[in-house]
């Protein structure tokens, strides 16, 4: 297997142990981590794979972090960026 999938596997199995100890701030100090350190392991598994493996690691992550990717979509919305049932446009 290519050291950027082992590091990947290494890095969900990581984002699950972490998931499941006691954290006061809702685990978003370990989000922030894990999102710093994935997304150069993301650009890491596509260069060395191909853009499938990459998305694949892409959906597996966006599953594991899905609640800061909710709050950005609620935050992008009230910022206008997504135009949905408005009418006019």
């Amino acid at each position: 297997m290519p050291l950027s999938l082992t590091l990947a596997a290494v890095w969900a199995l990581l984002a699950n142990l972490l998931a499941m100890l006691p954290s006061k701030d809702n685990h978003w100090r370990r989000a922030y981590i894990l999102i710093a350190i994935g997304i150069p392991l993301l650009g890491y598994v596509v260069y060395e794979n191909g853009p499938w493996w990459g998305l694949a690691v892409l959906c597996a992550a966006m599953s594991v972090l899905r609640w800061p990717l909710i709050y950005l979509g609620r935050w992008l919305r009230r910022r206008g960026f997504a135009k949905h049932g408005d009418g006019g446009e």
